[in-house]
């Protein structure tokens, strides 16, 4: 399976369901603070745990990874929108 079939079949998915879907690139978003924006490896302490070395800002790494996909998301739809 490739990726860029996966999309299309993402996509069409939901498009199906009246949904939209933006592809964003995920390098980073496991390390990225949610709160203050700091990137680190060190940020990541464990698969669960996310702690932010920048601001001490900690929760669950899939919330924190989950906040800055959504944010990189609708930052990609307002910049295709203002175009």
């Amino acid at each position: 399976m490739t990726a860029t079939w996966f999309l299309t079949v993402l996509a069409h998915e939901a498009e199906s369901a009246g949904r939209e879907l933006i592809a964003i690139e995920p390098h980073n978003t496991s390390r990225l603070c949610s709160r203050c924006g700091h990137c680190a490896a060190d940020n990541r302490l464990t698969q669960a745990k996310f702690a932010c070395r920048g601001c001490g800002h900690a929760t669950h790494a899939d919330v924190n990874a989950a906040i800055d996909i959504l944010r990189a998301g609708l930052a990609l739809r307002e910049t295709a929108q203002a175009a």
